[in-house]
């Protein structure tokens, strides 16, 4: 468990005395989602006091940081039960702090793990309007019930005010329900967004194997191997890999080392710094592979789990849904080609950067897949997520 910090017997107490919104957002994705949510909210209500269990972002934008959660965020199945005994500890604490200071409205970011846990105890201990308290308890990024544990609208229902989805074919998912759902847009094209990535025909293969340590471990090998293989035909390209840092650049550098000269060529730098240009892209199917499809740069989405985990989730996906990459899933075909799994290996991913870097023709499908993406994906007037959240504080 050394890789997780000890939990305060205290969290700090709100500045100013007193909090409005407190938000919880436990990845980086929904901590970079909420920071502009927050900055949005506090331009129209100045003085706004907010308080996260959240990220770096969350900061930047003037929230008051209790906890980093994006340092040590888990995912799967295997990974989540080895880290039990550090969540339990960690939810009670964060139950505690906020029964204290009793926030006007609490958003609940993504990591519905988590959020949906936290907002059946606010219920049951009185203090949401859903248990007959006066605090509001909402949650931004609804769950993907549309592949994974759909019977959860029904809890959600109970214990939550709202929901604020980011695909605009989430709200049907709540229809039988009596949980009000919003889309409320995607926040990667709102005009404030600054993309991570962007296409330059000379610039170098992106490599993005995720954020978290675990997935890394198991993705990021096929990717240098891959590269490698490339570069055998055209031996100027360079790499570029971006990681959150921390954990996930160690695991990066060690495992550049142990490929010592196949990994030549390859490079690393923290996202965040400045946008990062690449001709093609290898993405895990996480959040950046969408970020990676409205920028218009061809590639393929990838994915490696382990065993247990990826054996249990392909069997409880819900029907009809037979993609990971989310570009792929609301264009409703395989407009980047997914690599999972036992498919995720490295002459593939090769042939594949082959036929994408300095063609033509998968950069204009891709053009047009990003328009027809950002068209989708754009807020309808009057239903920003910092619009939909405001109307629940007093």
């Amino acid at each position: 468990m050394s890789a997780f910090p000890v939990i305060p017997a205290e969290f700090p107490r709100p500045r100013a005395g007193g909090v409005d919104v407190l938000v919880v957002a436990g990845e980086h994705s929904g901590d970079q989602h909420a920071a502009e949510m927050v900055r949005a909210l506090a331009a129209s209500r100045p003085g706004l006091r907010v308080a996260a269990f959240g990220g770096p972002a969350l900061r930047e934008a003037g929230a008051q940081l209790l906890l980093d959660m994006t340092a040590f965020s888990a995912v799967g199945i295997v990974e989540v039960v080895s880290a039990y005994p550090f969540y339990r500890r960690l939810f009670a604490a964060m139950r505690a702090w906020t029964l204290r200071w009793r926030p006007a409205l609490v958003v609940l970011v993504d990591y519905p793990g988590l959020n949906l846990r936290l907002a059946s105890e606010l219920r049951r201990a009185g203090l949401s309007r859903q248990g007959g308290g006066e605090t509001a308890v909402i949650q931004y990024v609804s769950p993907q019930l549309w592949a994974w544990k759909p019977r959860r609208r029904f809890p959600m229902a109970r214990d939550l005010d709202a929901v604020g989805t980011i695909f605009p074919f989430e709200t049907a998912c709540y229809a039988d329900t009596s949980l009000p759902a919003t889309f409320v847009g995607h926040p990667f094209v709102d005009a404030s967004h600054v993309p991570p990535v962007r296409h330059d025909p000379e610039g170098p293969v992106l490599l993005l194997p995720g954020s978290r340590p675990k997935p890394v471990r198991k993705i990021f090998p096929s990717l240098v191997e891959a590269f490698a293989r490339y570069r055998r035909h055209d031996p100027r390209r360079r790499a570029l890999v971006l990681h959150t840092g921390g954990a996930v650049h160690s695991e990066l550098y060690r495992l550049l080392a142990e490929y010592g000269d196949a990994a030549k060529g390859v490079d690393l730098r923290p996202v965040g710094e400045g946008q990062a240009a690449g001709c093609a892209a290898l993405v895990s199917s996480g959040t950046m592979s969408l970020s990676v499809a409205l920028a218009g740069i061809p590639g393929a989405v990838v994915y490696r789990a382990n065993p247990f985990t990826w054996f249990l989730g392909r069997n409880v996906l819900a029907r009809g849904v037979d993609r990971l990459g989310i570009a792929n899933i609301l264009l409703k075909r395989e407009a980047w080609p997914e690599f999972l799994q036992t498919a995720c290996e490295p002459e593939a991913l090769a042939a594949r950067l082959r036929a994408c870097v300095g063609a033509p023709e998968p950069r204009e499908r891709a053009l047009r897949d990003a328009a027809e993406l950002r068209e989708m994906l754009s807020a309808r007037p009057g239903s920003t997520p910092a619009e939909w959240a405001a109307s629940f504080l007093p």
